[in-house]
């Protein structure tokens, strides 16, 4: 696994930009996601700051986006089915971390024991 790229959850994106300290450290990481993920964010941002302000945010990181194939969905659905509380972004982003060999940078807690994750709260 790279040390320096990860695959950035929603919660990841939000811990980074609300300046958690224990985030630091993965401000200049590789931060990987998916259309989903960066569409949660998309879409949490517009709620509390407005269209302009979510928007810049997430054009930011378009050049980090990965593809999600048909496999990619049907594995993640798979996987969500034994862990009913995650949601869909996070699912199919935890397969697509594990795919491209990189880890699932996240403080969600339904996270917190699985491999592959790097669980930061």
């Amino acid at each position: 696994m790279s040390e320096n790229i990860f695959f950035f959850d929603t919660y990841a994106f939000f811990e980074i930009l609300d300046g958690n300290p224990d985030y630091d450290k993965y401000k200049d990481a590789i931060p990987l996601t998916s259309i989903f993920n960066l569409a949660e964010f998309n879409y949490c941002l517009k709620r509390t700051e407005g269209k302009k302000i979510a928007d810049r945010y997430t054009d930011r990181y378009l050049q980090y986006l990965i593809e999600v194939d048909i496999i990619d969905i049907k594995d993640a659905m798979d996987f969500r089915m034994n862990n009913k509380k995650l949601s869909m972004p996070d699912a199919i982003g935890y397969i697509l971390a594990r795919k491209h060999g990189v880890k699932f940078l996240t403080g969600d807690n339904d996270f917190k024991d699985m491999p592959d994750v790097e669980f930061v709260k």
